[in-house]
């Protein structure tokens, strides 16, 4: 039986939007929103964003946040050791984050890889010019 703490994080599954009203950019929140298309429960979601605002603050701030703080953010986030590795899985899998040299930090892997599906969407089966992106 594969550990929740080891378990790979090289991949997540994202809900995707096809009506142009669900667009994350029109959310009132689309932190949340993202959240939500990540992860299936509403509680998840939420924890899941505080998580990564708590990354994003500490990164900005000069003192990203510790692997070895865990226990701390199982009392922040209200969660089990189980649970809150298993958002950070996803989260990880997802490219969200990193998890390098024991520091948490935000990740543009998430936005390179959509925008390679994008590209190769709009230019390989569209047969679209890709400056018409």
């Amino acid at each position: 039986m594969t550990n929740v703490k080891k378990a790979p994080r090289t991949a997540t599954t994202l809900k995707v939007r096809s009506k142009s009203e669900y667009a994350i950019s029109r959310s009132r929140d689309p932190y949340h929103e993202l959240m939500l298309r990540l992860f299936q429960e509403e509680t998840t979601a939420q924890r899941g964003g505080k998580f990564l605002v708590m990354v994003e603050e500490r990164q900005k701030s000069g003192d990203p946040l510790k692997t070895e703080e865990w226990e701390q953010l199982l009392v922040e986030l209200n969660v089990s050791r189980s649970a809150f590795y298993a958002m950070r899985n996803k989260l990880l899998g997802a490219g969200l984050i990193t998890n390098k040299s024991g520091e948490y930090r935000l990740s543009g892997m998430f936005s390179r890889d959509l925008m390679d599906m994008a590209r190769w969407w709009w230019t390989a089966v569209l047969d679209n010019n890709l400056e018409n992106l």
